[in-house]
Order: C-alpha cells, then structure tokens, then sequence
C-alpha cells in the first residue's frame, strides 16, 4: 500500500541527514519541531521513537546519507526515511537477549502501518503513517491543537 494514497497534503517538510552517531537525535528533534509547530504536541514521542529507529536503521545498514520527511494529510501523518541502500528491510525475530533487531517491530506497534517503497535509482524509502488526531478516552477523537 502506498502511504496518504487520496489525501491531499498540507504541509511538508524534509531534512538531509549524514550517516554518523548525531543523526539519530538530530532527526529526533527535526519531528519534534515540526509537530509542535502544527499542534500534533500527542504524536510527538512516538513518532520520535519511530524517526530514531528508522534513522538508526539507515545508518548502520545503508550507511550513507539519508532523508528525514515528515508530511501532513487530512487525517495521518507520513513519516518517510530514504536512504542509499536497495535493500528492504525486514521485520526481525529478536530473542530477549539480543541488542538489536527490534527497530522495525517497534515501528510496526506504533504506526497505524508501514512499509518500503524501492525507488527506480536504486534507493528505498522506509513510510510509517500515524493518525493525526489524538484519541480521546471516549474512543473519540481529538482534532490537532492549533
């Protein structure tokens, strides 16, 4: 599935990172900013803690300068990594013990979905969506603070 297929965009923005170990918190803050500069203050730690494991995977797997995008649509939020590599990755089976291997499973619990788009000059983008309003204790919804 293709991330905000029939939704209007209505805001975007994008930042370059390099490959080494400030990146990850440099993408941290880069989502944290630009959802508080639209009221998504309720996003704010997941999609932190997805921007940290997309860029980490970037870093140790690619290992070559990628792109942080967060965009906004009429109800989600898209958060896309693209980095050098041609190489989708793939949902681990990380045992209790290991130190890695549970980057894209933390994704996957935190985005409504996700997924890898190959590019045709040989990059992939990694997308996970995340509704844009706040759930309410009533199962509704709350809309962005503005």
């Amino acid at each position: 599935m293709e991330p905000l297929v029939g939704t209007a965009s209505h805001w975007v923005h994008e930042t370059v990172l390099s490959p080494d170990p400030t990146s990850a918190w440099r993408a941290r803050d880069f989502v944290a900013l630009q959802l508080v500069e639209h009221g998504l203050l309720h996003l704010v730690d997941d999609l932190r803690l997805a921007v940290s494991e997309l860029a980490t995977n970037a870093m140790r797997h690619a290992r070559t300068p990628f792109t942080v995008t967060l965009q906004g649509g009429d109800a989600s939020v898209l958060l896309t990594v693209k980095d050098g590599s041609t190489e989708a990755p793939a949902l681990a089976d990380a045992h209790v013990l290991d130190l890695g291997g549970r980057g894209l499973s933390i994704v996957a619990c935190l985005s409504r979905e996700w997924g890898v788009i190959p590019s045709s000059d040989g990059t992939k983008s990694v997308w996970a969506s995340f509704d844009q309003h706040a759930p309410r204790s009533d199962g509704t919804s709350l809309e962005p603070v503005p």
